[in-house]
């Protein structure tokens, strides 16, 4: 309960911060620096929300494993691959941001943010972090079904693949969020496109 308590005042806080930074970045005398600050806002958002998630997701399942481990320590290569999975969403997270900074130049590259179509890559790139971060919060029921699948696989060794496919279902809304992402990103002219 907490836990949520806190991933929720966090999201609070992230949305302020966007409406914020969005007020304070129309008001600045320099747009492209503005709008650039806003694709950062995007990268902070993306791993810091799907990083924390997994963080969240792997010390749940890490917790099962570490507690059949104890006793039946042949099953450490098993339960690893399980406990590993709710990782993932934090590489997506990653991926999304090096993609953002790419595409606004903040990685080397001439591509100057400003005018409209920068102030809406600058935006955009804030709502592309927050999809992929908050699509990425399923590491934490993905850790949470990774659990029960260690738990399957402590008392019988043989159901390790079906846990597996288990644990790997929640994983696909994040994967949702890095198409919808790299697809916006498209749509924007970060990746080259539009």
């Amino acid at each position: 309960m907490i836990k949520r308590k806190a991933a929720i005042m966090a999201l609070v806080l992230a949305t302020i911060f966007i409406f914020v930074s969005g007020i304070a970045s129309a008001q600045e005398s320099e747009e492209s620096a503005g709008n650039k600050t806003m694709v950062i806002l995007g990268c902070a958002l993306a791993i810091g929300i799907a990083g924390i998630s997994s963080a969240i997701g792997l010390a749940l399942a890490g917790s099962s494993a570490v507690a059949v481990t104890a006793e039946k320590p042949n099953l450490f290569g098993k339960l690893l691959v399980l406990q590993v999975l709710p990782m993932t969403q934090s590489v997506y997270g990653l991926l999304t941001a090096i993609l953002l900074m790419m595409g606004a130049g903040l990685l080397g590259g001439e591509k100057l943010l400003s005018g409209p179509e920068g102030a809406l890559a600058g935006m955009g790139a804030v709502w592309i972090g927050l999809a992929v971060g908050l699509t990425g919060t399923s590491a934490i029921n993905q850790g949470m079904v990774a659990s029960s699948s260690i738990s399957a696989v402590g008392r019988n060794p043989d159901v390790a693949a079906r846990g597996i496919i288990f644990t790997v279902m929640p994983e696909t809304i994040a994967i949702f969020g890095l198409l919808v992402g790299i697809l916006l990103m498209t749509g924007l002219g970060l990746l080259g496109g539009a």
